[in-house]
Order: structure tokens, then C-alpha cells, then sequence
């Protein structure tokens, strides 16, 4: 580029540029970036012009990236990363700083973390808002490419870059309506095996983890319904006499609505751990170190207020 169009250049096109290349899509872009849709549209067009390139073209039902736009992500991402970094240096203030957190986080995490979250930031950085968005298939992919800040989830294995550190532990617990039949007795195995069952499956593939515990075991269960949410599953089975095995903290919400009881499953499912993950690049940086804080202190509220 020459060395004339580095001086006209306006940097808040680069910032727009970034969110219409995520978004792939000018309204939804014009929302993350705070203006209108109209002006949204006059960036695109600037940017255009700047590139010489449609950057964003017709496809099946929505916008696709050119061939220029995908070259360009991965430089744009490095320049607007090595800009915030030197705007930051090591001046850091939550009370006065602005802008968006974006957690990837499913809706259960959501449910029960988000509140205290909020809280904390309520208190210490009350000009700062959160993007809460489910991770789907490709969330370390959005931590690499600096699309999220941080992820909260179940996490195995992490990829190279990746750095994580636990959250709380969780246990899961069978809910049924209140008055459901099946409390007439003792909830054994085999009264468990005889229920119909609701099963949360965000992907739409792979077994649930009871699933895999009765299958060591040699026995099966009838999943009556699989829906992709959590609370679209508690909704249901507050309504219906099928019943669900869930994390222990969405079932203290769903308890408060006093429509459910809750009881441990007769199997034994082990703990599991949640995982706060963020990528190597945000470990020194000032307003990622208080984010990693303030997350794991939300999580540290959670926990006690279960206790209580």
C-alpha cells in the first residue's frame, strides 16, 4: 500500500472491516460494532473501494467471503491485535475502560454463571458489555483467531496455544415434575430404565454421557426426545412426565421455579470439571488477566451461594 493511502486511511474502517468479515452478515455487524445499519453499509462500500475487491459476495441464503477477504483475515487480525496491545500497554483501568467481552459459553454455563458474572462487572467495570455466544464446533478456533476473549466448557484436550484452568467441579442429578408419578418410590435402576428420558444434544451426534456409563453396563434407556438446549429440555419436562439427568447448578435454577425434584441418579456418573480457556497471545495482557479474575471469582460466587 502506498505510503499516501496509509495517511488517509481511517482505522475504524480496519475495525469495521474485521466485523463484517466474522459476521457475514452487514446488520449483524452494525450491532457488534454499535452503529447503524445504514452506516454499516457505507463502510462495506468504503472498503470496497479501498480493496478493490467485493470482500463480501451473494451466496446460499447469505453473504460469503472472496478470495481477497480470506486472505486479508489473517493479517487484519495480527495488525487490530498489535494495535489494541500498544494502546493498552500496561495501563489498565476497569472502572473507565468501554467496549465488549465475548465468552463463548453454552446456555447452562450462561444460566448459572453469567449472573454473578454481571454482578462483579456491574461493580468494578460498569461501561463494559458482554457477548455471551455458544461455542458450536469451532471454539478454540475463535479463541486462535481472537474472535472471543474466553471460553467456558467442558474441555478434554486443549490444541497448542490454548491455555485453561478449572472452574468448579459439577455432578449431574435427575429431575422429574413435582407430582410425578415416579416418586411414588424409591428411584432404582431399573424404575430409572423403565422412564422416558429427555436428552440435551447441542451437536446432534454422540452418546450422552449416562448413555455411556449404562452401556459399560450393558443397559439402555429410552431417550423419548433430544432437543438442543437446556432450557428448552427443562420447559418439557416440567410439562410431561419424561425426566432428565442435568448438571447439579442448572437444576438449583430450575428448583427455584418449585416445579421440579431433583434426586441422584442410581449410577454411578462421576464429577466433571468446567474449564476457563483462553489463547497464550492474552496471558500477560492487563484486561485479560483482570477477565481471567473476575470470571473465576463469578464462578467462585456461584459455588459458595450452591454451598449455602
Amino acid at each position: 500500500m502506498r505510503e499516501v493511502d496509509l495517511r488517509r486511511l481511517d482505522l475504524n474502517l480496519l475495525v469495521a472491516l474485521e466485523a463484517l468479515l466474522d459476521e457475514k452478515n452487514v446488520t449483524r455487524a452494525a450491532q457488534r460494532l454499535g452503529m447503524s445499519q445504514p452506516a454499516a453499509s457505507r463502510a462495506l462500500g468504503r472498503l470496497r473501494a479501498l480493496f478493490s475487491d467485493a470482500l463480501l459476495v451473494d451466496g446460499p441464503g447469505s453473504y460469503v467471503l472472496s478470495a481477497r477477504a480470506e486472505e486479508l483475515r489473517p493479517a487484519l487480525r495480527r495488525i487490530l491485535a498489535g494495535v489494541s496491545e500498544m494502546l493498552e500497554g500496561n495501563a489498565f483501568d476497569p472502572a473507565t475502560t468501554t467496549g465488549r467481552i465475548r465468552l463463548l459459553m453454552q446456555d447452562l454455563q450462561a444460566a448459572v454463571l453469567a449472573p454473578h458474572l454481571l454482578a462483579r462487572l456491574a461493580r468494578e467495570a460498569p461501561s463494559l458489555d458482554l457477548d455471551i455466544v455458544a461455542p458450536g464446533t469451532n471454539g478454540f478456533e475463535a479463541l486462535e483467531h481472537g474472535t472471543a476473549d474466553a471460553m467456558v466448557a467442558l474441555i478434554d484436550d486443549a490444541p497448542v496455544g490454548i491455555q485453561r484452568r478449572r472452574l468448579y467441579d459439577e455432578q449431574l442429578v435427575t429431575i422429574m415434575r413435582a407430582n410425578h408419578p415416579a416418586l411414588a418410590g424409591k428411584l432404582t435402576l431399573d424404575r430409572f430404565l423403565a422412564l422416558e428420558h429427555i436428552v440435551v444434544s447441542v451437536t446432534g451426534v454422540g452418546a450422552a454421557p449416562v448413555d455411556e456409563v449404562l452401556a459399560r453396563m450393558g443397559r439402555t434407556r429410552r431417550v423419548k426426545l433430544r432437543v438442543p438446549n437446556f432450557f428448552a429440555a427443562v420447559e418439557i419436562a416440567a410439562r410431561s412426565d419424561l425426566v432428565m439427568t442435568l448438571p447439579a447448578s442448572l437444576a438449583r435454577v430450575a428448583a427455584d421455579m418449585r416445579r421440579f425434584v431433583s434426586l441422584p441418579p442410581p449410577l454411578d456418573l462421576g464429577r466433571f470439571t468446567m474449564s476457563l480457556a483462553w489463547h497464550a497471545r492474552q496471558q500477560d495482557a492487563p484486561r485479560h488477566i483482570w477477565l481471567r479474575r473476575m470470571i473465576v471469582a463469578a464462578a467462585a460466587d456461584m459455588s459458595e451461594e450452591a454451598a449455602s
